[in-house]
């Protein structure tokens, strides 16, 4: 597998990055791991724009799935014609969102997607294993794990501690979890992890490199989260760039 982060701004667009969007490559079949605003622009640098094969969006809150709504042009009028729908696996009411982000009349978009309710459990897309479960945050939101060929990638999306998210890391080769607040402060509570939780996290499930995203500059110090992470965690630790690479 390869993961390409294309966004990894938290909550909103950042000075140097879009929101969360993930691209998973294997045997030349592509999966967009959320599709935040803004991330539609960094996926032209890494792919073809109609060359991705499934979507998954872990939850319904625009940082993660606006730009659904923007890519509904690019495949419905490509000047060569329609592309086929694409398979989106996402909450229950992602439809009706996207439809109603997109138009004001809420024009159905059953002509660019097809979209499979998440449910916790188990199933292939393309040559993937995926195993979703949901995690503590709070609208309906899924961490995801995906399996390929003996690797492991493993993805929070948003959340607050939880048993879930340990299940879904253990023995992950790479833990991409977030790490949106700052240790040590009252922070709202069922949300989002600190630097030290995501941390704490990595060791409980004992995965191999842990990677850090969905951090807001706005709120938070890099340096202050790395070191909060890296007192929880003694393996290697990483924030991620918009167009970081990691081969599995």
């Amino acid at each position: 597998m390869r993961l390409t982060v294309l966004g990894c701004a938290g909550s909103f667009p950042g000075p140097e990055s879009a929101c969360s969007a993930y691209l998973v490559e294997a045997e030349g079949f592509r999966l967009l791991i959320d599709f935040g605003s803004g991330s539609l622009t960094a996926l032209q640098r890494y792919a073809a724009i109609d060359a991705i094969d499934a979507i998954l969006i872990t939850h319904l809150h625009c940082d993660h799935m606006l730009d659904a709504c923007t890519y509904v042009v690019v495949r419905r009028y490509s000047p060569d014609g329609p592309l086929p729908p694409l398979p989106v696996y996402a909450p229950m009411g992602a439809a009706e969102r996207i439809a109603a982000a997109y138009s004001s009349e809420a024009e159905p978009v059953d002509d660019v997607y097809t979209f499979y309710g998440l449910q916790p459990g188990t199933f292939p897309i393309g040559p993937l294993t995926v195993t979703v479960d949901r995690v503590n945050h709070p609208i309906e939101t899924y961490g995801v794990r995906v399996e390929h060929n003996g690797h492991v990638l493993a993805y929070s999306s948003d959340t607050a501690p939880c048993e879930p998210l340990l299940r879904l890391a253990q023995g992950a080769d790479v833990f991409l979890c977030e790490a949106s607040y700052l240790d040590g402060r009252q922070n709202p509570p069922d949300l989002h992890l600190t630097g030290g939780e995501a941390g704490q996290a990595a060791t409980k499930a004992d995965v191999g490199r842990l990677l850090l995203t969905h951090l807001v500059p706005a709120w938070a110090s890099e340096a202050s989260t790395v070191e909060a992470a890296c007192a929880a965690y003694a393996g290697p630790v990483e924030v991620v760039r918009p167009g970081s690479r990691y081969d599995l």
